[in-house]
C-alpha cells in the first residue's frame, strides 16, 4: 500500500504534507504534488497534515479518483528521471482555502 494524492491538490499544492514525510516521497509539478509509491513507507504521517483532504490509501481511494494511482506512481517516475528534487519544505500554495 502507498499514499495518493488526488484531485483536491489540482491547482492548490499546499505543501504541509511534505515537511511532516519521513521519506521525502514527495514530487511536484506546476499543479500538484505526487507521492512516490516506492519510498512511500505507508506511516500515513501526511494525511492529518493536509487541508484540503486530498491524500488517501490507494486501497480506499473514492471510485472517481482511482486513476490517481497510477498518475502519481507515473508522474513520480517521470519527475525522478528529469532530476526533479523531492519536494522537503514548505512553500506558498498556489491557492488557499
Amino acid at each position: 500500500m502507498a499514499f495518493v494524492v488526488c484531485e483536491p491538490c489540482r491547482g492548490c499544492k499546499y505543501t504541509d504534507c511534505v515537511v511532516i514525510c519521513p521519506m521525502e516521497c514527495f514530487y511536484q509539478d506546476e499543479t500538484m504534488l505526487y507521492i512516490d509509491p516506492v519510498d512511500c513507507i505507508d506511516c500515513g504521517a501526511c494525511v492529518p497534515e493536509c487541508p484540503v483532504n486530498a491524500i488517501h490509501p490507494d486501497t480506499n481511494l473514492p471510485e472517481k479518483w482511482q486513476a490517481y494511482v497510477e498518475l502519481n506512481a507515473g508522474r513520480a517516475k517521470e519527475l525522478i528521471a528529469l532530476g526533479t528534487a523531492r519536494v522537503t519544505e514548505k512553500q506558498e500554495p498556489l491557492a488557499r482555502s
